[in-house]
């Protein structure tokens, strides 16, 4: 038996939904892209998501040729955070049976991302008797170490999830050899289960650009770019970065004067309270001539922005992988990134970028320095960070999960 149809799941979020949002991030585009590449292969992918607005229609086939999105109502038609979504689950697989058995084509493999999807592929395994495969993307063990109190109850009722999903799961996709050992330590994993396939990055879309063009035609002239992209919340620690523009603004006036910060993400105009916070920051600190709060981007403008950037900067207390540092290495852009989880292994320290501890304002100002004053080092950082991350292309990860997958359904038949 060979693979020909996959059921991708992904409960809470859309690989659709609109980039920079609180519920969209690198597990977005790690799906649109790999089920694009396995349907351009000829596979027949369907990817299940929760329907959070009327507007969304039932099925969309936006993401390429047999790709399709279903959109399956579970619980009110409405946005909700991922965990307010559990008693909504068992719903969600009823009506993703009903789905395949309409239509009559029954698949061969289920590959579920996130602790909720993983849940629902437990049902659906119950249900047909194939072989699933998980990918968690964060883990809840890890991002609890970061957490408030107020977290506390909801982070255990995640652990002991992902603890069960660990259990049953065929299969678990770690990104980073980090990730299979966070997966053996404390989630006591079966070492035979887990395969350390990354995430891969567009080559075709991501790649090096003229840089003093882009800047002109992005309104960033005469300026050395430095680059946020992601989500704006706490755990990005995107304040560190303000606070070291604060240590450079002092130290190096006339560095600080040629720099510009840009931070992609997030809706300005929405008065999310995240973003204001940090634009109160910014203001007290006294950046307001140097940081640009430019919203979230399509995927059609990042590969601009990357390009056209001197460094792309990533303090984030917690990242499970960190595509966002993969696709500006592709555009031939050094990471600045904290040394942690995925970052520690995406971002080569003095090769492709540099590491800097979490939270540390004098340690990024020192790095952003470096960087910037040292134009040969610049150079040979970025072109080995265009050379590194063609490793990642997506054909490449492809080939990996294929040859997975194929040997789950061979040992089944």
């Amino acid at each position: 038996m060979r693979l020909q149809r996959i059921a991708m799941i992904c409960v809470h979020t859309s690989p659709l939904a609109p980039m920079g949002g609180k519920k969209t991030g690198g597990m977005n585009v790690y799906i649109r892209e790999l089920a694009a590449e396995l349907g351009r292969r000829g596979y027949e992918v369907d990817i299940f998501t929760r329907r959070s607005s009327s507007d969304e229609p039932e099925v969309d086939l936006r993401v390429g040729p047999r790709v399709r999105v279903v959109y399956l109502t579970a619980g009110p038609v409405e946005a909700l955070p991922p965990d307010d979504l559990v008693p909504y689950l068992s719903e969600f697989a009823a009506r993703l049976i009903a789905f395949s058995t309409v239509q009559n084509a029954p698949y061969d493999l289920i590959y579920s991302h996130y602790w909720l999807s993983g849940l629902v592929a437990i049902k659906l395994r119950e249900a047909w008797g194939i072989p699933f495969v998980q990918m968690f993307h964060t883990l809840g063990q890890m991002k609890a170490r970061t957490s408030t109190l107020q977290t506390a109850a909801r982070d255990n009722q995640r652990i002991q999830s992902e603890m069960v999903i660990v259990e049953k799961a065929d299969r678990i996709v770690a990104a980073t050899p980090a990730e299979k050992s966070q997966l053996l330590w404390l989630y006591r994993a079966r070492p035979k289960r887990i395969v350390v396939i990354p995430p891969g990055v567009d080559v075709a879309r991501f790649q090096p650009t003229n840089g003093e063009d882009l800047r002109r035609c992005l309104g960033f002239e005469r300026c050395h770019l430095l680059l946020f992209v992601g989500r704006i919340e706490p755990l990005k620690a995107v304040d560190s970065v303000l606070q070291a523009l604060a240590i450079l603004k002092r130290d190096e006036p006339k560095l600080y004067a040629n720099l510009c910060f840009a931070i992609v993400g997030g809706n300005p105009k929405a008065k999310d309270p995240d973003v204001e916070e940090l634009k109160t920051l910014a203001h007290t600190l006294g950046l307001d001539d140097a940081v640009r709060f430019v919203g979230a981007k399509d995927r059609e403008e990042l590969p601009l922005y990357y390009a056209a950037a001197s460094a792309v900067l990533m303090p984030s207390e917690y990242e499970s992988f960190g595509m966002v540092a993969l696709e500006a290495m592709a555009c031939g852009t050094p990471v600045i990134a904290s040394n942690v989880g995925g970052l520690s292994h995406v971002v080569r320290d003095g090769e492709t970028g540099f590491h800097v501890p979490v939270r540390d304002a004098a340690a990024i100002a020192d790095r952003i320095r470096a960087l910037l004053t040292d134009a040969p080092t610049r150079e040979r950082l970025a072109q080995n960070a265009a050379i590194t991350a063609q490793s990642y292309a997506w054909a490449r990860i492809a080939d990996q999960l294929v040859t997975v997958f194929n040997e789950l359904l061979r040992g089944r038949s």
